[in-house]
């Protein structure tokens, strides 16, 4: 036996000793890269899973740990594609030309471009269907000869072994957990099993997720009406919508009512419905949303700001199923789920009046907070690398990554706007670095000046805010921002927004009347500094 037929024994002697353990899907797969990247002498290991026309990392070493939120279209990357289109080995000699899909993302050389090195990968099956691909690379050309190809075509096998094993863990773990209950927090789904793909997907891996999707899996199946909590920003619709494609109401319509877009005089037509003549300019019958979503699910997003009067015909809909057109003389059956949501503490609306205490009751039969950014750990940069992936598309650019500085800042702030404020920094960070000449052929590294983080004054989440800074002597002229006029004025409407809101614990329509601007406007306004999507 030759040195490198016993290093090929060794690895799968350390393989198939895994096998006969029972391991969480993503600390199993996490071994075999390890192994992999030992045993072959490389820079990089990665593998995919192919979803749609996507490939998604499950596990990777020597590569950045935002990797692990991004997402490789098959289309946009060729060396994964013809990976993915063979059963076989794939080599790509040193001097290709191809582009590389992790350009600018291996740990060892932060946010520089790939040099000439060996790149091998191969397609995985499993159950005869295609799985995914496995990639290898090395910065030392040569590396791969053709004894290493033949080395990786011998352990194939092995790894679709240890993918499929996985997966029916993973599986076996469902099972366990639907038996036994949400009771079991400890013992989660990881969110890309529960989340689907496109813009289902959830993105995390946190306990705190875990928790939170193994918890919604289970209460899908149910009739129960779920009242989402949690801050502005924390994805409360993802999580409805994907409540609703859990449940066995899949295939029937999902209605979204942004209860605080309705103006209080038509908040019941547009709930119930109104016949003709039932007012001032109903020409026809118009069914409301309810009928709507029939058979379905209505998901009313801020239902701590539906009026009163509306409340009391809501709580009638829940308690007997009927609804009844606005103008109408007898009531109409309906057969609707209703998911709720609110960033409103809605128990103290109930003691000050403000909201009904039996309809509080009714749609809080199933509570599920949503925690926020700052409790989700590491997803901060999981999250991170999912959006530097959107933009490096949208924006075509060769490669976008984060500085390790502007990482460790993602970490450290509080995120008061959660997930959808983390989407806007990466965005404007962006565009900021191709204003300021960044160019698109090479590899943009956003740094932490870039990210503007300082301008919302937050405190981080590692401790205390830091004291402010003593202000300027009577009479003496505040110290000018940096930057245009445009991004002053920016940097303070921003900043009163975001105080506004924190104020009024997130409600859009109470920082509006604070700020003493139409609602409407103020939305306008969030959109264009980033604050709202």
């Amino acid at each position: 036996m030759t040195v490198k037929e016993a290093e090929l024994a060794t690895v799968l002697v350390d393989l198939c000793a895994d096998l006969g353990t029972e391991l969480p899907q993503a600390v199993r797969l996490q071994r075999l890269v390890d192994v992999l990247r030992a045993q072959f002498g490389c820079g990089a290991v990665a593998l995919l899973r192919l979803e749609e026309e996507r490939l998604r990392p499950m596990a990777v070493a020597g590569l950045v740990s935002d990797t692990l939120g991004r997402r490789f279209v098959v289309g946009q990357h060729p060396r994964l594609a013809a990976i993915l289109a063979r059963h076989e080995v794939t080599c790509f000699e040193h001097d290709s030309t191809l582009p590389d899909p992790y350009d600018g993302l291996l740990d060892t050389l932060v946010g520089e471009p790939l040099p000439v090195h060996d790149c091998m990968g191969v397609g995985l099956h499993v159950e005869g269907r295609p799985w995914g691909v496995l990639t290898l690379d090395a910065l030392a050309t040569g590396t791969f000869g053709a004894a290493a190809r033949r080395r990786l075509a011998q352990s194939v096998p092995l790894v679709e072994a240890v993918v499929r094993v996985a997966r029916l863990e993973q599986e076996l773990r469902t099972l366990r957990m639907a038996a036994s209950g949400p009771g079991e927090g400890g013992a989660a789904l990881a969110s890309s099993e529960r989340g689907g793909v496109g813009e289902l997907e959830i993105v995390g891996e946190s306990p705190a997720l875990k928790r939170l999707l193994h918890e919604l899996g289970i209460v899908a199946a149910s009739e129960l009406p779920v009242l989402l909590l949690g801050e502005t920003g924390v994805g409360k619709e993802l999580f409805a919508r994907l409540l609703h494609h859990q449940s066995p109401r899949h295939d029937r319509p999902l209605v979204h009512v942004n209860c605080a877009a309705l103006p209080e005089s038509l908040a019941e037509s547009e709930l119930f419905g109104h016949v003709r003549g039932a007012f001032s300019g109903a020409v026809s019958d118009r069914p409301g949303r309810f009928e709507a979503a029939e058979g379905g699910t209505l998901f009313l997003d801020e239902v701590g700001e539906l009026p009163l009067s509306v409340q009391a015909k809501l709580l009638r809909t829940l308690q007997n199923g009927e609804i009844q057109r606005l103008g109408a003389d007898r009531p109409r059956s309906v057969n609707v789920r209703v998911i709720a949501a609110t960033n409103r503490n809605l128990r103290e609306q109930v003691a000050s009046g403000a909201f009904r205490a039996d309809l509080y009751h009714r749609l809080s039969v199933y509570p599920v907070p949503i925690p926020p950014l700052r409790e989700r750990g590491n997803d901060v940069l999981l999250l991170a690398g999912r959006f530097l992936d959107f933009n490096r598309a949208r924006l075509g650019l060769r490669s976008l990554r984060l500085s390790p500085d502007a990482q460790a800042a993602l970490r450290r702030y509080r995120w008061p706007g959660n997930v959808r404020e983390l989407e806007h920094v990466i965005s404007r960070a962006a565009l900021k670095a191709l204003s300021r000449g960044a160019d698109r052929n090479s590899i943009v590294t956003l740094e932490e000046g870039l990210l503007d983080l300082d301008a919302l004054d937050v405190p981080a989440a590692d401790g205390p805010a830091a004291p402010a800074a003593p202000g300027p002597a009577a009479g003496a002229a505040p110290a000018a921002p940096a930057g245009t006029l445009r991004d002053t004025v920016d940097a303070c409407q921003r900043q009163a927004i975001i105080a506004a809101l924190d104020r009024h614990q997130g409600n859009w329509a109470q920082a509006a009347r604070a700020l003493d601007v139409d609602s409407s406007n103020l939305h306008k306004l969030a959109r264009r500094l980033g604050l709202k999507s």
